[in-house]
């Protein structure tokens, strides 16, 4: 059993940065993909990261690529996601989510077997 929660999320202007963070209890959390979804209100959840148990491999969804980006210390059983050069598209809640399936990319939300309250992103123009 793994609990995530979510943090760091709040206001920022168009081409402005957060970072957030991803808490994990338990002693497997290394054991585990992690990734990171975002909802928009009326819209379905969507992929916008993951990476790997070990944190050397990572995959991105294009909306996000490089000006996202994932990491993990698995010491601190924590994930973050830093984002940098919002844009007012990046508005979701974001979600972290933990899966023991192998390879990366995996866009399915129904592959992951644990999820995180959510955080709010605010990205005003």
């Amino acid at each position: 059993q793994v609990q995530l929660v979510e943090s760091g999320g709040g206001l920022v202007q168009a081409g402005g940065s957060l970072r957030l963070s991803c808490a994990a209890s338990g002693r497997t959390f290394s054991t585990y993909y992690m990734a990171w979804f975002r909802q928009a209100p009326g819209k379905e959840r969507e992929f916008v990261t993951d990476i790997n148990r070990s944190g050397d491999s990572t995959f991105y969804a294009d909306s996000v690529k490089g000006r996202f980006t994932i990491s993990r210390d698995n010491a601190k059983n924590t994930v973050y996601l830093q984002m940098n050069s919002l844009i007012p598209e990046d508005t979701a809640v974001y979600y972290c989510a933990a899966r023991n399936t192998y390879g990366l990319g995996n866009s399915n939300p129904r592959m992951y077997s644990y999820w995180g309250q959510g955080t709010q992103v605010t990205v005003s123009s």
